[in-house]
């Protein structure tokens, strides 16, 4: 599992990724406890409403920072991205008031949404084998997992010493670490290619997800990933302080419990991805997901019940999120993958868009019951959608014609030939092939 980290270029950014991780992480938590500072048994709302603005930004500016960004040096501009970001968090400790958290996270939730889909593409390019780029992917779960952990229990001890105000700070250190090793980073030179036009490379990726079937069904379980999602990062900090009265290293200790069980799916991973299909996982997941939010009104009753309940949770959420990067990678070029990456940050996010908020203002106005039921319903639709637009035959290869080239065209020479301007080959939608095969799943 561990074999890309042999890979010097990989290596660096995978530190990167880790430190911003860590940095993040205990930024989380010291968003939630901000928000009940604030507000109280009503902080779902503040933290939906400010995970709102997060998704706004996310759906908004990735799919241009990633057209703009197509012609600009990589390291350069992933620096002065991480730079902003530690600027951004390094002001969090000042804040007083909710207008001024949702001012600042803006900014941040910017800079981040043009920095990971330009991240995410370039793994592709330091590891083109497929098995490395599979562990590469558990690894990066693993990572966040392992944050996820780690971030709450390193918050849990320093709170017992420090206010969460000062958390803020390793953010801003997490972020500097990772500008450092991005510039360290030996990364792949980009292989010139005729500049398409902006429209295009802004429409790309979008156009990518319209076409290809396991695509479509991908965006329907990131809607159950975004359901399950929502319910934990929420209302956690409603469940522990403001229904069970405990305090705010209970509270990280909840979040915590939720990245162990994540960090399980992903150790399993690599072996399960041997044996079942991206398709299989995913929705088994989300069926996961919505099984245990269905059970959280009746479950959730005391504290040990919500860490056992968060366990399964986060066991289900890896599941649906980590093989992710693998169909993104079948169903792609070179040329078009930051494109399409941008694409999938902006669309998943739609789901959170739809997700945080509900998480959020149900639980205000109503209680946390009636947040897992209406989560569960749309975790739910996200399921049986996945299911069936993903095609259960779903192979890289695909036999099709091409009615509009002539019989020595050298393109049909690629893969193997058929009959009547016809062949296979690994398929993808790009400039030659605008549809997908009628037959291709």
């Amino acid at each position: 599992m561990f074999s890309p980290l042999r890979h010097p270029g990989y290596r660096h950014l995978f530190i990167a990724q880790v430190s911003a991780l860590l940095g993040t992480g205990m930024a989380t938590v010291a968003l939630s406890l901000l928000a009940h500072d604030l507000a109280g048994a009503r902080a779902g709302e503040i933290l939906g409403a400010a995970l709102a603005i997060k998704m706004v930004a996310y759906i908004a500016v990735a799919p241009f920072a990633s057209a703009l960004a197509a012609r600009l040096p990589r390291k350069t501009l992933l620096v002065c991205l991480d730079l902003v970001r530690a600027g951004v968090a390094a002001s969090l400790p000042f804040v007083g008031a909710a207008w001024q958290v949702y001012a600042l996270m803006t900014v941040l939730y910017v800079a981040s949404a043009a920095f990971t889909p330009a991240f995410q593409a370039m793994i592709p390019d330091l590891l083109p084998d497929e098995a490395d780029y599979t562990k590469a992917l558990s690894l990066s779960r693993l990572a966040a997992d392992l944050e996820s952990v780690a971030s709450p229990v390193l918050a849990a001890v320093l709170l017992a010493f420090i206010s969460y105000n000062n958390l803020f700070a390793g953010t801003a250190i997490g972020f500097g670490v990772s500008a450092l090793f991005v510039i360290t980073a030996a990364l792949p030179a980009l292989v010139w290619v005729a500049p398409r036009p902006f429209v295009q490379r802004l429409t790309g990726g979008l156009r990518l997800f319209i076409f290809t079937p396991r695509l479509r069904g991908l965006l329907a379980v990131s809607l159950a990933t975004a359901a399950g999602g929502a319910m934990v990062f929420v209302n956690t900090v409603v469940l522990v302080q403001s229904r069970f009265g405990l305090s705010d290293q209970a509270t990280a200790w909840a979040l915590a419990a939720f990245g162990s069980g994540s960090i399980f799916a992903a150790l399993l991973l690599p072996r399960l991805l041997g044996r079942m299909t991206d398709r299989v996982a995913m929705t088994a997941g989300a069926a996961l997901m919505t099984a245990t939010l269905l059970a959280g009104p009746w479950v959730a009753t005391s504290y040990p019940a919500l860490i056992a309940l968060w366990v399964v949770m986060g066991f289900g959420y890896s599941l649906t999120i980590t093989p992710a990067g693998r169909a993104l990678r079948r169903s792609s070029t070179a040329q078009d993958r930051p494109a399409l990456f941008a694409a999938q940050f902006a669309l998943s996010h739609a789901c959170w868009l739809i997700a945080y908020p509900v998480a959020g203002l149900v639980s205000a106005e109503a209680q946390p019951g009636a947040a897992f039921l209406v989560l569960a319903a749309l975790c739910a639709i996200g399921t049986v959608a996945g299911w069936i637009v993903w095609p259960a035959h779903d192979p890289d290869a695909l036999a099709h014609s091409h009615a509009d080239l002539d019989a020595d065209d050298p393109h049909l020479a690629d893969g193997e030939p058929g009959p009547e301007n016809s062949h296979a080959h690994p398929f993808v939608i790009d400039d030659r092939h605008r549809r997908w095969p009628p037959h291709g799943g």
